[in-house]
């Protein structure tokens, strides 16, 4: 299971998908390259596939927002942009999603991506239904909204751009650099409550990241943003996530330190959690990057799951279980005291919300959304 590092992508292989009662596995059937090969194809390393390159696809949604009430989430409503995400962060608990898709979380998420273009489209839509009650979306909830391809294709700043046009409240979670752009709606929205970035920094060793979080920003470049963001007047907060023991652990204090050194008023942390097809995959990178630090990595994340890769029960999946899990919890309940980044903006502003204003229909045309239907 698992291969050798692919460049630029977090996952080393492509797991079956679990809804598919076939599987396959790439064998070697003895037509590779070897010594004897013409002298043209020296170089060549037998039959080696190229770099897989990523693959964005149109999702036509029927609605946008997704709603949960689980105990240990701190928002109800949340919108995704996008399906897979290009970041390719080996841990992203998002990847077993792409099974719904027919397709692998592993590489398969990370270079089949799936974009919303008529996102705002559905969004004004469902906060003009008369049953709308105004709540903070999250974006950024399952995968990056400002991944790579956002450059291209803008639906998060079309999503921004209906929210601030309605002022409904909203957070922001992210790793990518391309939020800057976005600067001017967001300065906006912090000017009247609206808004809340976290930006994603689990480590500040540039070599483990560029290997666990491949396509993502570098940790210095996100303090940057943090930087930039909190220049602009916005609440920004950094979010240590996951920790992984024994590998990111040790840079807990540290990444807090400078968040706060850098503007961040806030900070919360999250326990790597290895869901599904998460862990298989997770092993395998660690054999290929670690291989003497993987058992004991492994060990430890066993201990705080309850002796399994994984815990999915409300309340401990974030956090974990155990003496370690705990010991994570004080170093950063201390540092956080100690740091100032104890939140104290409180709730966003739901009262200023205003449902889309309809479009005023030509003369003689019905509004799609009239009630009233014709006697004769």
């Amino acid at each position: 299971m698992g291969g050798p590092p692919i460049k630029g992508r977090g996952a080393t292989f492509n797991p079956a998908n679990r809804f598919r009662r076939d599987s396959r596995e790439a064998v070697d059937d003895g037509w590779g390259a070897s010594p004897a090969d013409d002298v043209e194809d020296a170089g060549v390393e037998g039959d080696a596939p190229p770099p897989p390159k990523t693959i964005v696809r149109i999702q036509r949604a029927r609605t946008i927002i997704s709603r949960n009430d689980s105990p240990d989430i701190p928002f109800t409503q949340s919108i995704n942009p996008y399906q897979g995400c290009e970041h390719g962060c080996i841990y992203c608990y998002a990847r077993p999603s792409h099974a719904y898709l027919d397709l692998s979380p592993g590489l398969d998420f990370e270079t089949r991506i799936f974009a919303k273009p008529d996102a705002a489209v559905l969004l004004r839509a469902e906060l003009a239904a008369p049953g709308y009650r105004c709540q903070p979306i999250a974006l950024g909830a399952n995968t990056d909204p400002y991944q790579p391809i956002e450059r291209e294709w803008k639906i998060t700043r079309s999503v921004i751009e209906t929210l601030a046009a309605c002022d409904h409240p909203l957070t922001i979670t992210t790793k990518g650099a391309l939020i800057e752009r976005d600067l001017d709606l967001l300065a906006d929205m912090a000017g009247r409550n609206l808004v809340r970035v976290f930006v994603s920094i689990g480590m500040l060793d540039r070599t483990l990241a560029r290997r666990i979080d491949p396509r993502a920003p570098a940790p210095q470049r996100r303090l940057q943003q943090v930087e930039t963001l909190a220049a602009a007047g916005i609440p920004v907060g950094v979010i240590v996530a996951p920790v992984i023991p024994q590998l990111t652990d040790c840079d807990l204090e540290s990444v807090l330190e400078a968040a706060a050194a850098h503007g961040a008023t806030s900070a919360g942390w999250a326990m790597l959690r290895l869901p599904r097809e998460v862990a298989p995959l997770f092993r395998a990178w660690l054999d290929a990057h670690y291989p003497l630090r993987a058992a004991h990595v492994m060990s430890l994340v066993n201990q705080v799951r309850g002796g399994r890769d994984n815990d999915s029960r409300f309340g401990a999946r974030m956090r974990g279980s155990g003496e370690f899990a705990e010991l994570i919890a004080r170093r950063f309940a201390l540092a956080r005291r100690r740091l100032g980044l104890e939140d104290r903006h409180g709730p966003l502003d739901t009262s200023r919300f205003r449902p889309p204003v309809a479009a005023t229909p030509s003369a003689g045309a019905r509004r799609p959304d009239d009630r009233q239907l014709d006697l004769f």
